[in-house]
């Protein structure tokens, strides 16, 4: 069956998906709007740790946007990019950057994965691989795709901003793990900002007022590369790490849709 022949049958698409660059076979997870195609073709929404929240995405898109003019949210295609059985392992190697060395907080007592530093072959596979084979198959608008990542997948999605910020046009860091080896994203942040007095592209961080150190390194994060850039920071009420994602999504899409 074709992609065009499945899209007949059902909104939902999903496939394994080798990459050369990684080394690695993601599940794809792909929902495509029914009705007619907007003019410019569909946003699209990328979702790191597509096995935990594609379907809360793609349900989020999928009800609101029958109503969009009420609830800013438009129909747009979902992308979720998922790990196999190893995915805990995993992602702390795709989601972390190179350095020279790795440092983990003491709250891990000492537990913690052996590989690390990824990021920049998994940028690659977005960029060179998983994109264009998502223009190929459907019809986009090409300047209104987002990249969402809870945790440490928002942690990447701070790091894919900071180093290749023309990527994506906007970004959603949900509790983003900003406390990754000591912190080094503050650096980042700094070279970005010295590098570029004004940038194009949105940027969403939401966190919940129970994750103690998150909210004030998300709070930091945001007052800074809010001097550059627009930035919401949204921090939920008597949410935590996990009850935080559901709670704040729909906010999230609707601040992307914005622009």
């Amino acid at each position: 069956m074709t992609v065009e022949q499945a899209i007949n049958v059902t909104d939902f698409i999903s496939y394994e998906m080798n990459s050369k660059f990684t080394d690695y076979t993601y599940t794809i997870n792909i929902y495509v709007p029914q009705g007619e195609i907007p003019q410019g073709g569909f946003p699209v929404l990328y979702v790191l740790d597509g096995s935990s929240y594609f379907n809360l995405v793609k349900e989020a898109i999928r009800l609101q946007s029958r109503n969009a003019p009420k609830t800013g949210i438009v129909p747009a295609i979902v992308v979720g990019v998922g790990h196999g059985a190893d995915m805990h392992e995993r992602r702390f190697y795709d989601f972390t950057a190179p350095a020279e060395t790795y440092s983990y907080p003491a709250r891990f007592k000492g537990n913690g994965y052996d590989k690390h530093g990824g990021a920049v072959s998994f940028s690659r596979f977005l960029q060179e691989e998983l994109k264009p084979q998502i223009q190929q198959q459907f019809h986009i608008n090409e300047q209104h795709q987002t990249l969402f990542g809870h945790s440490l997948a928002g942690y990447f999605v701070l790091w894919q901003l900071l180093n290749e910020k023309h990527s994506f046009q906007r970004y959603i860091a949900i509790s983003p793990s900003i406390w990754w080896n000591e912190h080094e994203l503050f650096h980042k942040a700094s070279v970005f900002m010295e590098e570029h007095k004004q940038v194009n592209e949105q940027l969403f961080i939401g966190v919940g007022e129970l994750e103690t150190f998150m909210v004030d390194d998300g709070r930091q994060m945001a007052n800074e590369l809010m001097q550059v850039m627009s930035i919401e920071f949204y921090e939920a009420l008597n949410e935590n790490h996990a009850s935080v994602v559901p709670t704040v999504m729909s906010r999230a899409i609707r601040f992307v849709n914005k622009y």
